[in-house]
């Protein structure tokens, strides 16, 4: 049976079990490495717990934290951002799309961070495709419309992130595809597929109910960095 209570705090239980090769730990406090993600994770949100997480932030750097928890920010610390996110799962795989994507590799960097700078499905830096399996859908002339992959990876869970497509491509199926695609990847391989969407993301979480996704929680991405 799926543990999805880790998923009150995914990435620190990512980082501190799947994803330790990817990211720092300094007792109660994680992140990614910087090139990967700006994301990270605490054990409990005390002001002992941040002091842990400010050696891990550079200057002027920010900090993502993905946490059902309601905590007070240490006074040393700046609040850049609180959004509201649905966290969504499914526990039955989606049918397998009739589009096949094409998996990204690292030559695919500089496009996928375009894209993914250009229509901000959440936190994406040129290196987060190696996080896990990514996969795009071209048009004719080798442009990237389109792109999905996995991210945090924790007990018998995995992310589905990254869901992005040009406005000129919309309303093709595109992320629909992917999201099946990648869905149905990750319960290929006996896991259980989560994501985050943004709370007034009306349409994405239609296309997600579609697709068997169901709302787990309400969470928060606070965004923050030292004074």
């Amino acid at each position: 049976m799926t543990d999805f209570s880790v998923l009150d705090d995914p990435a620190w239980h990512a980082l501190t079990t799947d994803h330790a090769a990817l990211g720092q730990r300094n007792g109660a406090a994680a992140r990614y490495r910087n090139e990967l993600s700006p994301i990270g994770g605490l054990a409990r949100y005390d002001a002992a717990a941040f002091a842990e997480l400010r050696p891990l932030v550079g200057p002027e750097e920010a900090v993502g934290l993905v946490s059902a928890r309601q905590f007070d920010l240490p006074a040393d610390w700046e609040l850049l951002q609180a959004v509201p996110v649905f966290q969504m799962v499914c526990e039955t795989p989606p049918v397998a799309p009739e589009l096949v994507p094409v998996p990204l590799t690292a030559a695919d960097a500089e496009a996928a961070l375009e894209l993914a700078t250009a229509t901000e499905p959440g936190p994406f830096r040129a290196g987060t495709l190696g996080m896990g399996r990514y996969f795009g859908l071209r048009a004719a002339d080798g442009r990237l419309m389109a792109m999905t992959g996995e991210r945090m990876r924790l007990g018998n869970l995995t992310e589905v992130s990254a869901v992005c497509t040009w406005p000129e491509f919309r309303g093709r199926g595109l992320a629909k595809a992917l999201v099946a695609h990648v869905s149905g990847l990750i319960a290929a391989d006996g896991r259980v597929p989560f994501l985050h969407v943004k709370t007034e993301n009306e349409s994405a979480i239609a296309l997600y109910e579609k697709l068997g996704f169901v709302v787990r929680k309400q969470i928060t991405f606070t965004v923050v960095r030292p004074r």
